[in-house]
């Protein structure tokens, strides 16, 4: 194999393992949307687990995708998964005034790091 290949197929191996969902809810007066970005958490966990939220009186729908989508109004890197190991980026999209709720709980109980883009 040649010496510069391997290299390159690690790479393109991180872009196929991408994984991100979009979750729009609605209702009572609240619309939010969010992206879920997985940095390190076990596929099947993240689809079936993370990306699927349940909450009640809300219409919650979730899309797939291999990225999280820009215009995010903030980003919380690396945030912790509470009593858990795994990490992800929380993409914020909507109301911007939120950000003043979102970020310090980023950085205090996700230990996260709070990106404005």
């Amino acid at each position: 194999m040649r010496s510069w290949l391997l290299p390159l197929l690690m790479l393109l191996s991180l872009d196929v393992h991408a994984e991100a969902c979009v979750v729009h809810s609605q209702g009572q007066g609240l619309d939010v949307k969010l992206c879920q970005e997985n940095r390190s958490i076990p596929t099947q966990l993240f689809r079936d687990g993370f990306c699927k939220p349940e909450m009640k009186g809300q219409q919650v729908e979730v899309t797939y995708v291999d990225k999280c989508p820009t215009g995010a109004f903030g980003i919380c890197r690396n945030a912790r998964i509470s009593n858990q190991p795994y990490r992800q980026d929380l993409h914020y999209y909507g109301v911007a005034s939120d950000a003043r709720y979102l970020r310090p709980f980023c950085e205090t109980q996700s230990q996260g790091q709070w990106v404005s883009p």
